[in-house]
């Protein structure tokens, strides 16, 4: 698992973890919590360039279908494929097995709009919705 401190955060319920040029994505506890099971996933592929706010990925659950917003502009290098057989990982592992995608990051500027861990929380104590 993750250190929740290390990682960014965005108003759209998705963590960040950055190396370098890259990001690691995934959703927060609190997104997949508000989701409930997630029973599939439809992933991006590797190769396809997002820009900001654009839906990177759609989870479906038992409640409601979700997209997942990109945080950043970039190319996905890499896709936890695992989701496809085991969509349940963004629940019981969000910040660990749960992880959606890698992106290498085209504007790196990008990365500073993030929240930090402590934002974030104040941002969810304060009322997103």
């Amino acid at each position: 698992m993750l250190n929740l401190e290390d990682l960014k955060y965005t108003k759209e319920h998705v963590w960040v973890k950055i190396d370098n040029n890259r990001v690691t994505l995934g959703i927060t506890d609190t997104a997949q919590t508000r989701l409930g099971d997630v029973v599939f996933i439809e992933l991006p592929k590797i190769g396809e360039q997002f820009g900001v706010n654009d839906s990177l990925a759609r989870i479906e659950s038992v409640k409601a279908v979700s997209d997942v917003i990109c945080p950043v502009s970039g190319m996905v290098i890499e896709v936890n494929t695992r989701l496809e057989s085991s969509p349940e990982l963004i629940n019981g592992v969000p910040y660990g097995e749960g992880w959606i995608a890698v992106l290498e990051v085209s504007d790196e500027a990008e990365l500073e709009n993030l929240l930090s861990v402590q934002d974030y929380g104040k941002f969810l104590i304060e009322g997103d919705e």
